[in-house]
């Protein structure tokens, strides 16, 4: 079974099966599930997240019809045949390398986490640079 621990945040305003579903696609992108995997049973990310089991059946669904997930019932759920990762790992470990130097220079210099993150999405969306020398 593939490795994959959930987390939710519950400030975030996202709803929890989006949260889930997101968590999935993410690995599935980076690699980190890769096809044939099976995902953690309902039972085990109520478990683990405190959920609803109808939260991450909805989540499951979501991903089933998008074509990244196959449910089998009695059997799990399992990341499709078709999904396959869209970054290599070495660039992948290269660039959260990176990335995380990145963060701990920023926190380092007193800025906060939500700081850190709206100008990662200013940066990575070339939004309008008003007002930023």
């Amino acid at each position: 079974m593939a490795l994959l621990i959930f987390h939710l945040e519950p400030r975030s305003g996202v709803p929890y099966y989006v949260q889930l579903a997101d968590q999935v696609r993410q690995g599935i992108h980076f690699g980190l599930l890769r096809p044939g995997d099976q995902l953690p049973t309902v039972r085990e990310v109520v478990a683990e997240v405190a959920v609803n089991p109808n939260t991450v059946l909805r989540a499951y669904r979501e991903l089933e019809y998008g074509g990244l997930v196959v449910m089998k019932p009695g059997s799990g759920t399992f990341v499709a045949d078709g999904a396959a990762a869209a970054i290599d790992q070495e660039l992948y470990g290269l660039l959260r390398r990176e990335l995380e130097h990145w963060i701990d220079s920023g926190r380092a210099r007193g800025v906060d986490d939500e700081t850190l993150a709206a100008l990662f999405d200013h940066v990575l969306h070339g939004k309008q640079r008003e007002g930023v020398a």
